[in-house]
């Protein structure tokens, strides 16, 4: 099958899985900035690929005229969906096409399409019409609320499964509380984690540098990406009209382990390194001002030890909102939310304050030991009771409107 050379196949990108700031050259023509990037990952969807491709173009020739493009990323598939793609291109402008032999799986094509994407809002949907292609304007309102990323839910007002079984809702259930479990502060930031379907601005992943395993690219965003603003819409998810479903045991097994690898890679042996080393920055601190109240001022010994603790705590607060949860810190700006993550520091830290005291009173009145060895003793017990706290209460993320 012959097409002319006016309309060729995209490139595909190879290397690591990063998000650049602009697209990938394409070499096929016209690389102007546009509006939105639509990714439609497909793999034997020759039944489907004219129906989507029609209906999209539909929605958003009105919505935005010539600034969209649909990128299809095919995977070779056999029954020639990447060809079919290929030919519709004359009829339909803003649609461009890959065709990946080489490299498999539905999250490393929308990566790669996102990469060669000029969009300022990138956006994925399944090529099975299973995604209902008039959600995307409810997407679409959500970012223009201002939103960094909006996410179709089965979930929420609005959404539904269809048809689906027990055995599978329960599967799919399951998924998502494994997934709570592992990763709450990732997969507990939209009521459908698992969905394939959604919205976010490039500028929530210039930089990063993605690592999917499996079909949840949502959840590789959401634990990768810089996404403060989350909106949530609901959508009845469809049968399938055309074409084989493509759910196996094997996604299953790769859910579980990106899972892991995730909870590995972000944590929280990393962060509690971190919080160590600022935690040790903090033992000096405390114990000079602990050693100025009790030789130079005369301070008493509970006295000095809460005020030193204090001032330990306040510069520990400042180094982990910048370096140990800085990541965390960047998706709550402004200073309120500073102050109230102080609040929440501090008030963690009171009870490691009141632990500490109550430690060293007993090592040094009752047990005779040495005031500073106690001291070093009282801060060690406190260190590891402070960070889990403050993971679970003090950075986690607030104020996400929906």
């Amino acid at each position: 099958m012959n097409f002319p050379q006016s309309y060729p196949l995209l490139p595909v990108p190879s290397g690591s899985l990063e998000i650049r700031e602009l697209p990938i050259l394409s070499q096929a023509g016209d690389d102007r900035p546009l509006r939105f990037s639509l990714i439609i990952p497909t793999y034997k969807e020759a039944g489907n690929v004219a129906k989507i491709v029609h209906q999209l173009s539909t929605i958003l020739d009105t919505e935005m005229p010539g600034e969209y493009e649909l990128i299809i990323v095919d995977d070779n598939s056999p029954d020639g969906t990447w060809e079919i793609a290929q030919q519709l291109m004359p009829e339909y402008p803003q649609l461009r096409v890959m065709r990946r032999i080489e490299e498999r799986g539905l999250s490393t094509a929308v990566i790669r399409g996102w990469q060669v994407a000029r969009g300022e809002v990138l956006g994925v949907i399944d090529g099975d019409l299973q995604h209902p292609p008039e959600t995307l304007l409810k997407l679409w309102g959500e970012i223009k609320r201002g939103g960094d990323m909006a996410v179709a839910s089965r979930h929420v007002e609005g959404g539904s499964v269809s048809d689906w079984s027990f055995v599978r809702r329960f599967l799919s259930r399951g998924a998502q509380t494994v997934g709570l479990i592992l990763l709450p502060g990732v997969v507990g930031r939209v009521s459908d984690p698992m969905s394939g379907y959604f919205m976010v601005r490039r500028k929530c992943l210039i930089g990063c540098t993605l690592s999917p395993l499996g079909y949840k690219i949502l959840i590789e965003v959401l634990a990768r990406g810089r996404v403060p603003w989350i909106g949530e819409v609901g959508y009845e998810f469809q049968e399938r009209e055309e074409g084989e479903s493509k759910v196996t045991a094997q996604q299953y097994i790769d859910y579980l382990r990106h899972l892991l690898r995730l909870r590995l890679s972000l944590g929280p042996i990393g962060r509690l390194i971190r919080f160590g080393v600022v935690g040790f920055s903090g033992v000096f601190v405390d114990m000079a001002v602990f050693y100025l109240l009790r030789i130079h001022v005369d301070l008493g010994l509970t006295r000095s030890t809460i005020l030193s603790a204090e001032v330990a705590i306040f510069n520990n607060f400042l180094w982990n909102d910048l370096w140990t949860f800085g990541d965390i810190s960047r998706q709550q700006p402004g200073k309120r939310q500073r102050l109230r993550r102080f609040l929440k520091f501090n008030t963690v830290c009171l009870a490691g304050i009141i632990l500490q005291t109550l430690l060293v009173n007993l090592f040094f009145n009752v047990f005779g030991m040495d005031q500073f060895l106690a001291k070093l003793v009282a801060i060690a017990s406190v260190t590891i009771w402070n960070f889990w706290l403050n993971l679970k209460l003090s950075w986690r993320v607030t104020d996400v409107k929906k």
